[in-house]
């Protein structure tokens, strides 16, 4: 369990998460994940990254049940600043990296998926934020790099999710493909990119990073603090406790 970096394949590193039930992360697996990116996109022998995870879903964002056993705001702090190391990791890999996605991506999913080059999913696959259920907010940077602005703040305010089929007709995912060849499909577009000269796609990836219109950044760093300030009202954990109660993921 945990965060694990395999070799499958020359220039092709393969970082998985596996946190079951529902890959909800705790604090320092946020960390972790960061750590490995950064590893993997760094080794002179890595030319893509493919970032995939175990289990029914992909991600289900941070582990809330931490968050409400932790006294204070310990837990809050370190799930923001993991959240921000682990999607900077990925927006900031030397090398592109491909996100291999099945079943649900929610919340620090998107986070990951939307500073990654290229995804492969799986028919199954479903996208969201549902930040707002949750009494959090954050991520609105990253969805919108994958869907069209009105589109981004209708999926955000009513917390709806979309299919990897409607993403892919935004043009925001590569493939689509059964659920069990989702990886190998991941694999695949990564060996195509990993035979390109590995010098240059690293100059590549720094001159596309280069001309975002948006910082990544400095813009998910804004929306968290309307995270904070959400939780400083009390409203963040009414939400919280009423979700952790349920049964729900995380």
């Amino acid at each position: 369990m945990g965060v694990s970096t395999a070799r499958p394949e020359d220039g092709i590193a393969l970082v998985t998460v596996d946190r079951p039930p529902v890959n909800a992360l705790p604090v320092q697996e946020w960390f972790d994940l960061a750590d490995a990116l950064r590893a993997a996109g760094h080794d002179p022998g890595t030319r893509c990254v493919v970032l995939a995870a175990a289990g029914r879903g992909f991600n289900a964002g941070v582990d809330l049940k931490e968050m409400q056993r932790t006294p204070g705001h310990t837990a809050l702090i370190g799930a923001n600043r993991g959240c921000y190391e682990a999607f900077a990791a990925v927006y900031d890999c030397e090398v592109p990296v491909v996100a291999a996605v099945q079943g649900y991506c929610l919340g620090g999913g998107i986070g990951l998926v939307g500073n990654a080059d290229a995804i492969v999913a799986s028919e199954d696959a479903t996208f969201g934020l549902p930040e707002l259920d949750r009494g959090a907010l954050g991520a609105a940077t990253h969805l919108a790099r994958l869907v069209p602005p009105h589109l981004m703040r209708t999926l955000y305010f009513t917390s709806r999710t979309v299919t990897a089929a409607e993403l892919r007709r935004h043009g925001a995912v590569w493939d689509v493909v059964p659920r069990g060849e989702v990886l190998a499909a991941a694999l695949a577009l990564a060996g195509e990119i990993a035979a390109k000269d590995g010098y240059l796609l690293r100059l590549a990836k720094a001159a596309l990073n280069g001309i975002d219109p948006v910082d990544v950044r400095r813009s998910y760093r804004f929306e968290q603090g309307f995270t904070f300030e959400a939780n400083l009202s009390g409203v963040a954990d009414r939400h919280r406790d009423a979700f952790t109660s349920g049964g729900g993921p995380g």
